[in-house]
């Protein structure tokens, strides 16, 4: 079960939390794609992008 986060008196979803978490990933990972030039292999890389972040929020909300 997830359970809440408490800020200040105020209750905000763990999902939220698994938001920020997968952003900071994938500013982690659009550093890597710089390196190997994603855009070279997709079409839309801002797609890609955001098909690639909704992937690894449903991968930290499965796992933890």
């Amino acid at each position: 079960m997830y359970e809440d986060i408490h800020i200040g008196g105020v209750l905000i979803s763990s999902f939220v939390a698994y938001a920020l978490i997968a952003f900071g990933i994938l500013v982690g990972l659009r550093w890597f794609f710089a390196r190997i030039r994603f855009s070279r292999y997709v079409a839309n890389a801002p797609l890609a992008e955001a098909g690639i972040y909704v992937c690894v929020l449903a991968l930290l909300i499965a796992f933890i």
